[in-house]
């Protein structure tokens, strides 16, 4: 005689060990051997170990739970039962091909979602995540200590996937810094590199890179399987993003190409990694190689990802001071509505206009740059244009702004102190001590092989003579 509780248990301490295969061949014998009344429970545990393959374990989940209302018709009224079909037609309905999208509230309604049954709720909380509800996959009440110990990582998982919908990336990553702690093996570093992608996101490298630190043991040092492969190749892909903000271009680039080998050993190139290619290239300076593969990227980019392509290569195509190309593609990128950077596009668009002798467009689209929050590169333009007009009291304010709203370091925080100390020499150094200032920051990070740095130094040398006649010291 079969005892589904025993059989049930015999299989999720399988699954807690990882090994999917024993715990799938315990419940198919347990099928194989029970009375018809035990057949029905069975077969809906069978299914729910089915849909942790996702959309690989589609078709098996629906045949787990045809096979559970052949046993027992009466079945289909259970929550457990309930919540596994509607996981199954969510899954169905995302398929490109899929059937339309069910209503959550109907699929999902009140009394599954307050199920008694710990189980029927996970599934069902899957249900409304894959449905596009995040907000109620996060009200659905499950302590992670009610599932089994194969469940608990997954639920941190899906809840920390409907906060990132939700755009709680902070909270998203707390959760999957939990769905780590509670798996192991490569879940553990699938978890990690999720983690990681959201440091990446809020603007911390450091701490992505620690994440990435403790994901990477994790890897045999034999790859198993093309998912195994696949999961390095984001490693990978995430790591070189991690440096290329901690400023290791070189280092950056080595880990992207291993991402572009192991994609394209393992599945086909993405869209992102030739994306991140083309950025660590430009940072390197290697701009005429950052376009080819940028352009690689465009061709690879979905429909949602064409206008971040089309962005980035537009700015390239500025850096070669191609300003024509580069409206083209600037332009592309503008007429998505729902791309996030449309104020960066103004601004760059602007610098179109300001390459090409059109003070007055560039001023005005700055202008709306600036008023819709892409404070820095509109700033720049507007300083240009204003040195152009001579007006160099407006020139030094935009670069002022500049200096106060860019990261420090970065190339444009450089930049803003550069042209801060040549306008205060245009100006007749009125205050030599704060162009002194600007000309020191900017030489520190400014390599002797630019044409700026001989100008530098001779802003520096100037202004200091200035200070010190100020000061009344008697120079020699």
């Amino acid at each position: 005689m079969i005892d589904v509780a025993t059989t049930w248990e015999q299989a999720t301490s399988a699954l807690t060990a990882g090994d999917y295969d024993t715990a799938l061949t315990v419940l198919e014998t347990a099928l194989r051997e029970a009375r018809p009344p035990e057949r029905a429970p069975l077969a809906l545990y069978l299914a729910s170990v089915q849909s942790l393959y996702g959309e690989s374990g589609v078709r098996e989940t629906r045949v787990a739970l045809q096979n559970a209302l052949r046993a027992d018709p009466a079945i289909a009224s259970t929550a457990l039962y309930r919540a596994l079909n509607a996981e199954v037609q969510a899954r169905a309905a995302a398929q490109p091909s899929g059937p339309a999208q069910p209503d959550p509230a109907a699929l999902v309604p009140a009394d599954l979602r307050e199920a008694a049954e710990p189980l029927a709720r996970f599934h069902a909380l899957c249900a409304l995540a894959l449905l596009g509800d995040p907000q109620g996959a996060l009200d659905v009440h499950l302590p992670v200590n009610e599932l089994p110990e194969h469940l608990r990582w997954r639920l941190r998982s899906w809840q920390a996937d409907a906060h990132e919908q939700l755009g709680q990336t902070t909270e998203a990553a707390h959760l999957y810094a939990e769905a780590a702690h509670l798996s192991t093996g490569l879940n553990r570093a699938v978890m990690l590199q999720e983690q990681a992608a959201l440091l990446l996101q809020q603007g911390d490298p450091a701490g992505a890179k620690r994440a990435l630190d403790g994901a990477r043991p994790l890897y045999p040092a034999a790859l198993q399987s093309e998912d195994d492969g696949l999961n390095l190749a984001t490693w990978h892909y995430l790591r070189a993003q991690a440096q290329l903000n901690l400023g290791q271009p070189d280092a950056a680039l080595d880990a992207i190409r291993e991402a572009d080998r192991l994609e394209r050993q393992y599945g086909d190139p993405s869209y992102g990694v030739a994306l991140v290619r083309g950025q660590v290239m430009t940072h390197l300076g290697q701009t005429e190689q950052a376009i080819s593969t940028f352009e690689e990227a465009l061709k690879l980019a979905s429909d949602a990802d064409r206008p971040y392509a089309n962005h980035e290569l537009g700015v390239a195509l500025l850096d070669l001071d191609r300003p024509v190309d580069a409206r083209e593609k600037l332009e592309a990128a503008l007429s998505d509505p729902d791309y996030p950077f449309g104020p960066e596009v103004l601004a760059d668009l602007a610098e179109c206009d300001y390459r090409l002798g059109r003070l007055a467009e560039a001023q005005s689209g700055a202008e709306q740059a600036l008023a819709q929050g892409a404070v820095v590169p509109a700033s720049l333009v507007l300083g240009s244009v204003a040195l152009d007009y001579f007006q160099l009291d407006d020139a030094l304010e935009h670069y002022e702004r500049v200096i106060r709203e860019a990261a420090p370091e970065s190339r444009d925080w450089v930049t803003a102190h550069q042209m801060a100390a040549d306008v205060m020499s245009q100006q007749g150094f009125p205050d030599p001590a704060a162009a002194y200032a600007h000309a020191q920051q900017a030489l520190t990070h400014t390599p002797e092989s630019d044409e700026w740095y001989g100008t530098l130094q001779e802003l520096l040398s100037k202004a200091e003579a200035l200070m010190g006649r100020q000061s009344g010291r008697t120079l020699n």
